[in-house]
This record gives structure tokens, C-alpha cells and sequence, in this order.
């Protein structure tokens, strides 16, 4: 598969709420940085970061534009809410082993009701 079909099947998972499935998506080592939060290292910390989120709020991916680029795979997005953000996803053997994702948080958390931190 291409970065492109990997990140497709993310936002399909993540729409879903599919921890297990978006879980899967990822190396066992990989990293996912938020740059909003600390990095979650590992598959196992990010199936569990992505449960604590979902518990929280109903989160939506709507694709504004993805891009490839050799390993790379580049989603903007933006919710239902009006956030908007983007990701970077590097993919080695069809799994995610770094994600970047640029947003607002503040507005997420304002948006959600949720304590702003």
C-alpha cells in the first residue's frame, strides 16, 4: 500500500472510533506527536491516548485535501465544529511509524465543553 491508502484507512478508523483498527495502523515503536500535547511512543500508548480522546469527545475528520510524497502522507482536515488542522504520516511497510498533527486546542476544548488545560 501507499502512504496515501494508509492514511485513507486512518481517517476511516478514527471516523469510527476504532481503537483497535486505528491501533493496528501503527509500528509497535511508532510516535505520535501532537504538537499541542507531549509525544505518545508506542502503539499500545497511542490505542490508549486515542481511547481517552474518544471517551472525551465525538471527533470527526472531514479531508480537505491529502498529499503524498515518498514515505509521507499529508492530511488537512477540518470537523464538523469548524477546527481545522493537519497531519504528517510516515509509513514504512504499510504501518505509521511517526505522526505530526498541527491543530488549535484551545478551540477543541472550548468547542467540547472540556477544562482547558
Amino acid at each position: 500500500m501507499k502512504p496515501k491508502d494508509v492514511l485513507c484507512q486512518w481517517v476511516d478508523v478514527f471516523n469510527n472510533a476504532d481503537t483497535e483498527a486505528i491501533a493496528a495502523l501503527y509500528d509497535d515503536n511508532a510516535i505520535n506527536h501532537q504538537v499541542a500535547n507531549e509525544p505518545v511512543i508506542g502503539k499500545d500508548a497511542i490505542k490508549s491516548t486515542f481511547e481517552q480522546e474518544f471517551a472525551q469527545a465525538k471527533m470527526v475528520c472531514i479531508v480537505e485535501n491529502i498529499f503524498e510524497d515518498g514515505q509521507w502522507a499529508i492530511l488537512e482536515w477540518r470537523d464538523p465544529l469548524g477546527l481545522r488542522g493537519c497531519g504528517f504520516f510516515q509509513v514504512v511497510n504499510n504501518k505509521i511509524i511517526f505522526q505530526r498533527g498541527y491543530w488549535d486546542k484551545l478551540s477543541f476544548l472550548k468547542q467540547h465543553n472540556l477544562p482547558l488545560q
